[in-house]
């Protein structure tokens, strides 16, 4: 009988991770191995979704493990009340009012980016949903260490 001494992630490891995420049309969307820089995950903490921890748990150190989550297990479907409306005089040359841009509110509870969807005469729409919402995301999982 052959015993494994190696640590397999359970509910509750912290783990470091490599994650590259891919859009359906199979364009990489991000990964963490740009700035060789992995993520901390902490299972059970509410962090992630629970089909994404789903995936997680078993694996070893080094193993590799590639997934699709539906929008609503990966960033959530798009919520309409995520998206607000300011007036144009509201930006300025520091910070322009650009389709695209990204901005960041401060809030009482700390920043909160938004990407700026649409200008319309004096009205500038801001998506506050995160950008991968409502998206069906594969993932590619690392596994560089248990902590």
């Amino acid at each position: 009988m052959t015993v494994s001494t190696q640590a397999q992630i359970q509910s509750d490891s912290s783990i470091l991770v490599h994650i590259t995420m891919k859009l359906s049309d199979g364009s990489a969307a991000d990964s963490t191995k740009v700035n060789n820089k992995p993520a901390k995950i902490i299972m059970g903490d509410n962090s992630i979704s629970p089909a994404f921890e789903a995936q997680l748990i078993g694996m070893d150190k080094g193993d590799s493990r590639e997934f699709t989550l539906e929008a609503k297990d990966a960033f959530g479907e798009t919520n309409p009340d995520n998206i607000h409306y300011m007036g144009l005089d509201k930006f300025s040359a520091e910070v322009p009012a650009k389709i695209g841009n990204i901005i960041t509110f401060s809030q009482p509870g700390g920043d909160l980016p938004g990407m700026i969807k649409e200008i319309n005469g004096d009205s500038v729409t801001i998506d506050f949903n995160h950008p991968l919402a409502g998206q069906t995301v594969t993932f590619v999982i690392d596994l560089v260490d248990i902590l």
